[in-house]
């Protein structure tokens, strides 16, 4: 076997060797292949069963997502969501810049029932909506995964910090974006990776928070506020 042979081996094997991917899921990713572009962007099996946990291990009431893409990883997270004892609330928000999915976003919470219920989708740009949406929600956010504009990565940390509760998760995705973070010196028009680079190095020097970097897919990042 070479190399190629042995990680598509590998992956196969992961994926008989951890929870299945719910039906639900298997036909949003399927119909994303299907009717979208970028659908390196849909979360998959293998993530989609690690957001789910690390929102249950994280006890999570109240969940916002940046860059909701079909929808998939949003019903993921939803799936761990517990009642808070305080006000009984279970929510998952999430904000999309691109308008034109709206339609297949809802279709895809529609076929996830009483999970999708759970979620409520906003259109417009995260960096204005952040604030809006987490005074409307009224308490710190149990868990924030960031997986929209790279560009952006630090401005949306910095913007969604002070709404997470201590010992909240915030998950960043696409961190070691296939590598190209390495290139000491990457073209001025590589807006994205110059974006991530920045991400990563002011998340390394923060001391607000603990992080670890998992090199699953293209790079997930977790982070807890201390």
């Amino acid at each position: 076997m070479n190399y190629e042979e042995t990680a598509d081996a590998l992956d196969e094997y992961v994926l008989r060797h951890i929870d299945p991917e719910p039906e639900v899921l298997h036909t949003v990713q399927r119909l994303t292949h299907l009717r979208l572009t970028y659908t390196r962007m849909c979360s998959g099996h293998l993530q989609g069963r690690m957001l789910k946990m690390l929102c249950a291990t994280a006890n999570a009431h109240r969940i916002l997502e940046l860059g909701t893409f079909s929808g998939y990883s949003a019903i993921s997270m939803a799936e761990a969501l517990t009642p808070d004892p305080a006000d009984g609330i279970e929510t998952l928000h999430t904000i999309e810049v691109f308008d034109e999915l709206e339609d297949f976003i809802r279709e895809n919470l529609g076929r996830a029932g009483d999970i999708g219920r759970k979620i409520t989708l906003h259109l417009g740009d995260a960096l204005q909506l952040i604030p809006e949406v987490s005074r409307e929600v009224g308490k710190p956010w149990d868990v924030v995964f960031i997986d929209a504009d790279k560009r952006h990565y630090a401005d949306y940390y910095e913007a969604v910090l002070p709404y997470v509760r201590r010992g909240g998760l915030i998950l960043a995705d696409n961190t070691l974006w296939d590598g190209k973070v390495l290139d000491p010196q990457p073209k001025e028009s590589d807006l994205q990776t110059r974006g991530l680079q920045l991400f990563n190095d002011i998340i390394a020097r923060d001391n607000r928070v603990e992080k670890v970097i998992l090199p699953m897919r293209d790079g997930l990042t977790i982070i807890r506020k201390l």
